[in-house]
């Protein structure tokens, strides 16, 4: 079954896309089938930078724990000094 949960940001920063770099300006966030990855459905992210674009599909258990990570980096003292 389809979700349609779907979550768009502004972002500010890079993405590399297999050739090059490219400023990525949003991001969008879904849970749904995933075009690649062998999952029924999977948590996807996409990286938007004009029509580039980079993807990651992962699983629900993968997706929590890259959220965790993220957060527990960017909550550690050092990095919050420089924020």
């Amino acid at each position: 079954m389809c979700t349609y949960v779907t979550t768009s940001t502004e972002v500010a920063g890079s993405a590399y896309g297999g050739d090059e770099w490219f400023r990525a300006d949003r991001a969008v966030v879904y849970f749904d089938h995933p075009q690649d990855a062998p999952l029924d459905h999977a948590l996807c992210v996409d990286v938007w930078g004009g029509r580039e674009r980079v993807a990651l599909e992962l699983d629900a258990a993968s997706a929590h724990r890259l959220a965790h990570a993220i957060l527990d980096t960017l909550n550690h003292a050092e990095v919050k000094a420089l924020t």
